[in-house]
């Protein structure tokens, strides 16, 4: 790879990290893998009512600015053994306790989950009063079957069977990026006409768009679509600010500009993807200067909700830590000073010298149709580059330990039969890719890498 642009120089990127992230433990187990947590969640009591609340303007909703993502909801094996089926038991555990300490926003998608999502956050909110929650989700007519005006209102349909609520707080045009986009899935067969007047008649209480894309769509969407829009969901993380690449805008731009119309914000990706809770030794030394006790997922929680225009701030939570930690960081909200925001800053600047695939482990190019789990291979990439077990020097010094990390830690992490390797580049993934990942050539690149590997062992 070309320095600066695709890769680095192992010596040079492990001295940018400083000395104490020179080669893991990791090197001689493998990287760690998806399962494995991190040691660094705060700790101390979880506060029931110090929750931190954002006043929606049109509606005077006390939102919590915590919000509940549901897009990963915990899953366990079948007992017919024919796959996975969401944990409804522990599904209700965490709707339970995150109502029980503030959280009263939960977003789901009739995509989320392989589709089950709205059915199994209908069955745990259900149980509670409804004026108790919030529930956000979303028109995702992403499939050409799906975008007649039938098939669409049937989505809406089965959304409020689903959640068994007869109105929605909040329902997104979902992921919208292209005036081609928007317009064949919602002008052309008049489903966005149809959800005006659902919102006239009360049952959607406010109505919004979740964005990727290009700029000057952003901008066609709040100054000549017509519509006045009640939010808008955005990807926005300290990395992003300055520094979204691919398909997204930098969310200082999308901020300022909501921001001086005073539309409601919801944030996604505030950890992009989990990366910025996994930093390297020196950017989390940077971060532990400024405060000890921290961790790197409450620093980024914090620049999001810092933001006031921000109504709130969604997290996929899979594990109770994970949602007892952001509870912490919320309750209640401590904003960051412009000193703490140029640390983030030297973070982000950090960052940039990896050559990271941009995955955020969405799964929307899920499934594949020849097995391979294309999340998988990005994350233990992507982590094994964090964790300094990368190198493409045969030379360097520290070569076969990388390899053998990443090596042992790709079977682990990944089977065999689900690899890059088996990579036919159909091209079927990447169009459902929000980030506009070209995920074949990608998966190619990372392919070349593991084989160079096998063949200088």
């Amino acid at each position: 790879m070309e320095e600066g642009k695709k890769g680095i120089d192992r010596r040079k990127f492990l001295k940018l990290l400083g000395a104490g992230a020179a080669v893991s433990a990791a090197s001689f187990y493998g990287c760690k893998s998806n399962g494995d947590s991190e040691k660094n969640h705060s700790q101390g009591p979880v506060p029931t009512d110090k929750m931190t609340y954002r006043v929606n303007p049109k509606t005077g909703d006390k939102v919590s600015i915590l919000g509940y993502g549901c897009m990963r909801w915990p899953t366990r094996p079948k007992k017919d053994g024919s796959g996975d089926e969401i944990d409804q038991e522990e599904v209700n555990r965490l709707v339970d306790y995150a109502l029980a300490h503030g959280v009263n926003l939960f977003d789901t998608s009739p995509r989320y989950v392989q589709g089950l999502s709205e059915t199994s956050t209908g069955i745990a909110l259900h149980r509670h009063p409804r004026d108790k929650y919030f529930v956000s989700t979303k028109m995702s007519n992403f499939d050409p079957e799906t975008q007649t005006k039938e098939a669409s209102i049937d989505i809406y349909k089965n959304s409020l069977k689903a959640l068994q609520v007869d109105y929605f707080d909040y329902y997104l045009l979902h992921s919208i990026g292209s005036k081609e986009v928007y317009q064949k899935r919602y002008l052309d067969n008049g489903i966005l006409d149809f959800l005006l007047k659902e919102r006239e008649a009360g049952r959607i209480r406010n109505l919004g768009w979740s964005f990727h894309g290009e700029k000057e769509f952003f901008d066609y969407m709040l100054n000549e679509s017509g519509v006045k829009w009640d939010f808008v969901l955005i990807q926005l993380n300290y990395f992003d600010w300055r520094h979204a690449s691919g398909y997204n805008v930098n969310a200082d731009y999308l901020y300022a500009e909501l921001d001086k119309r005073g539309i409601p914000i919801f944030v996604m990706e505030p950890l992009q993807g989990g990366r910025l809770s996994k930093l390297d030794f020196h950017s989390l030394e940077k971060l532990k200067q400024m405060d000890p006790n921290s961790n790197a997922a409450s620093w980024a929680f914090r620049f999001a909700g810092s933001h006031p225009r921000i109504l709130s701030v969604l997290s996929g939570m899979t594990y109770m830590e994970h949602l007892q930690d952001n509870i912490r960081t919320y309750s209640p909200l401590k904003p960051l000073s412009q000193k703490e925001m140029d640390i983030l800053e030297d973070v982000a600047q950090l960052i940039l010298q990896y050559p990271f695939v941009p995955c955020n482990e969405c799964e929307y190019c899920m499934p594949c149709p020849y097995g391979l789990d294309i999340p998988g291979i990005f994350s233990h990439y992507n982590r094994c580059l964090k964790e300094g077990n990368y190198s493409e020097n045969v030379n360097d010094e520290n070569y076969k330990a990388a390899r053998k990390a990443f090596l042992v830690g790709y079977d682990r992490s990944v089977p065999k039969l689900r690899q890059a390797n088996h990579c036919t580049n159909c091209g079927i993934c990447s169009p459902k890719c929000p980030q506009r990942i070209d995920i074949p050539n990608e998966l190619q690149r990372i392919d070349r890498y593991v084989e160079d590997f096998k063949i200088n062992g």
